[in-house]
C-alpha cells in the first residue's frame, strides 16, 4: 500500500481503481486502526496520552487519524499506554471492540467515579460507601488500584510533573517551540 507523508505521520492512499491503475479519486481514506475510539472509551484524555506517550498533542492527534499509518513501534506503545491487546487497535472490519476492552472500559469509568466519590465525600457515611466500592472494585479488577478519580477541574500534578512543565516552558521560550495544545476534555 503506497502512503503519503501527513504531518509526521503516513496517511493511507486510496486503493486503485481497476482501470490504469491510478487511485479512485471519490474514495475515502480508509481506516487503519481505532486508536481514538479506544482512548476516549477508556477516559484518558489527550494530555494524558501524550504523557504517557513521551511526546505532545499535537503528534497524539496526528496519531489518532484513523486513516494515518502508523509505524509498528507507535502502535505498540499505543498498545501499552491503553493496556489493550493489539489486535484491538486495528480495524479489519466494522466490528465493534471486543467485549473484554468494553467491560475492561467500563471499569475504569466506574473506578474513575467511584474514587471521585471518595475524594469529595460531604459525609462520613458516603465516604464509607465510597471506600466499599473502591475497594470490591479493584477485588475484582486489581489492575484498577492505580486509577485515579475524574478531574473535576484541571489536571492533579505531582511535584515532579511540575518540575517537568516548568521546564518544558523554559525550553519552548529558548529554543522558540510551539505553545502545547490543550486537551479534548477527556477525562
Amino acid at each position: 500500500m503506497a502512503a503519503q507523508q501527513f504531518n509526521g505521520c503516513r496517511a493511507a492512499s486510496p486503493p486503485s481503481n481497476k482501470n490504469g491503475g491510478k487511485p479512485a479519486t471519490d474514495h475515502v481514506l480508509r481506516r487503519l486502526h481505532r486508536i481514538r475510539t479506544v482512548r476516549r472509551q477508556q477516559g484518558i484524555s489527550l494530555r494524558t496520552a501524550a504523557r504517557h506517550l513521551g511526546t505532545n498533542v499535537r503528534e497524539i492527534r496526528d496519531q489518532e487519524n484513523e486513516s494515518a499509518d502508523l509505524r509498528l513501534s507507535d502502535l505498540y506503545r499505543w498498545q501499552a499506554a491503553l493496556d489493550v491487546p493489539l489486535e484491538e487497535l486495528l480495524v479489519e472490519s466494522e466490528r465493534p471492540l471486543s467485549r473484554p476492552v468494553l467491560e475492561r472500559a467500563k471499569m475504569v469509568r466506574l473506578m474513575k467515579t467511584a474514587a471521585a466519590l471518595l475524594e469529595s465525600a460531604p459525609t462520613t457515611q458516603i465516604a464509607r460507601l465510597a471506600r466499599r466500592m473502591v475497594d470490591q472494585l479493584i477485588e475484582m479488577m486489581p489492575e484498577l488500584k492505580g486509577v485515579a478519580p475524574w478531574h473535576s477541574v484541571g489536571q492533579r500534578r505531582s511535584a515532579d510533573e511540575l518540575g517537568q512543565i516548568v521546564l518544558r516552558r523554559i525550553s519552548e521560550q529558548f529554543f522558540d517551540s510551539p505553545p502545547l495544545d490543550s486537551e479534548d476534555g477527556a477525562g
